[in-house]
């Protein structure tokens, strides 16, 4: 459960502990990482690992698919540095691997060496990944979309990008292991054309 506590007028959240140690945030900048984050079943392998570790038996039971296809998966992202061994179990003669997150939160940012392409692919990923959970929705339903474009001043973009991030550690704040499961998707970007 994540907890919120102020300190000043800056508010601390502290991220549910997973079952494994990880640090915080790990910036993910790097190509290589972008380009493995940038894969829908990637993108899934890593959502299931951000509270608990998994086997690659575990994982390809939870995803429906071959061992060896997980595996392969599990093999870039640990590759591009986004997922490592965080413990073992020997069963019967043979080694069982349980992989982690390197880090609770993945914030993505994009350098001169890792192109445009390799962000919008990660987006891409994350925003197909958040509607497949989506629910359909009922009578108690809290769902909200909205896609909006408009134009901005570099002032007001400022201000509205820090706007989402507060509204974020405000979500992952409000964590409550005994609630309901939601989502929350939010980006603030540069459009590609004026139209």
């Amino acid at each position: 459960m994540a907890h919120s506590q102020a300190k000043g007028d800056e508010r601390v959240i502290t991220l549910p502990s997973p079952d494994y140690e990880a640090p915080d945030v790990l910036l993910v900048q790097e190509p290589e990482q972008l380009r493995a984050l940038g894969d829908d079943l990637r993108t899934r392998i890593v959502i299931l690992l951000r509270e608990h570790a998994h086997s690659i038996t575990e994982l390809a039971e939870s995803l429906g698919l071959p061992k060896g296809t997980v595996g392969h998966h599990v093999k870039v992202l640990e590759k591009a540095g986004l997922v490592r061994v965080v413990r073992t179990r020997q069963v019967r003669a043979l080694t069982e691997r349980y992989y982690g997150r390197t880090a609770r939160l993945f914030l993505l940012k994009s350098t001169d060496d890792a192109g445009g392409e390799d962000v919008r692919n990660v987006a891409a990923a994350s925003l197909r990944t958040a509607a497949e959970e989506m629910l359909p929705p009922d009578d108690d339903d809290r769902t909200t979309f909205a896609a909006l474009r408009m134009r901005l001043t570099d002032a007001d973009a400022r201000r509205f990008a820090r706007r989402l991030e507060k509204l974020e550690r405000d979500f992952m704040a409000a964590n409550d292991p005994k609630g309901k499961a939601y989502g929350l998707v939010a980006m603030l970007f540069r459009r590609a054309s004026d139209a």
